[in-house]
């Protein structure tokens, strides 16, 4: 039987600012990937996401960014050094394990958000930076990756374990890198076009770029992004779909090696 992980972005609130149905997805998901208060998040909001994850058997990971709260960590910043950045994300992992232990729960892996990943994805150095970064919090923390790029490259180098991850509603280019957010279509907001699609992804380990092409992946962890306002509809049907497709959901922080 094959076994897949469902993850998604959350704690992406702010004070009084909501940003997606958390409470409704961590009944749905089986891993949460928490945003660190670069982007998104604050202490509140990360003990609440935590707790709540806990209380629902989610699996928890960081999701550390750029400092970009107002951009949302999606606003691309050019010139930063690899040493900054690897601080900054040691910074933002060490936050996020200091909630967790006084919530009772265990930080399992750390996701990249925003411009940090895709820049990652193609930039050795700040590859290395992240790797570098979840080695030193520590060496037993999962490095959540898209397959076949410089971020992968680099958790392999370092010796970090790791998962590789598809998007359920992104499209993707021909390299394999996700599709710019500001193209029509990037973003897949029918929830049965995208089970559909998930679907087809895990049963045949490839991913349809938008040209039609085949691309061979390893999947571990799908994700659906928490900020969509079809968010919810669509992890349910995902969910079920792959369910009774004979897929078992499952954190992969039980399952990997």
């Amino acid at each position: 039987m094959t076994t897949v992980d469902l993850n998604s972005d959350m704690g992406e609130s702010f004070g009084v600012y909501k940003m997606g149905d958390d409470a409704a997805m961590l009944k749905i998901v089986s891993t949460a990937n928490v945003a660190c208060g670069f982007h998104a998040g604050d202490p509140l909001i990360m003990y609440e996401t935590v707790a709540t994850a806990k209380a629902n058997g989610v699996a928890i990971g960081a999701h550390p960014s750029f400092r970009d709260l107002w951009g949302f960590g999606r606003r691309p910043i050019h010139g930063e050094r690899p040493d900054d950045v690897m601080k900054e994300v040691i910074y933002q992992i060490g936050a996020l394990q200091g909630i967790a232990s006084a919530a009772g729960h265990r930080v399992t892996h750390v996701k990249t958000h925003g411009s940090l990943g895709n820049l990652a994805e193609g930039d050795e150095g700040l590859a290395m930076a992240v790797a570098r970064a979840t080695k030193a919090v520590d060496a037993g923390l999962i490095l959540m990756v898209t397959p076949g790029n410089q971020l992968e490259r680099a958790g392999e180098r370092l010796g970090l374990r790791m998962v590789r991850e598809v998007y359920a509603d992104r499209t993707y280019d021909d390299n394999g890198y996700l599709t710019s957010r500001k193209l029509p279509g990037a973003v897949i907001h029918d929830a049965k076009a995208a089970t559909a699609r998930v679907i087809q992804m895990v049963q045949t380990r490839t991913i349809t770029a938008v040209s039609g092409k085949k691309l061979p992946v390893n999947i571990d962890t799908i994700c659906v992004h928490g900020d969509n306002p079809a968010a919810v509809d669509m992890a349910h049907a995902i969910r079920a779909g792959l369910e009774a497709a004979g897929v078992t959901v499952s954190p992969f922080a039980q399952t990997i090696n």
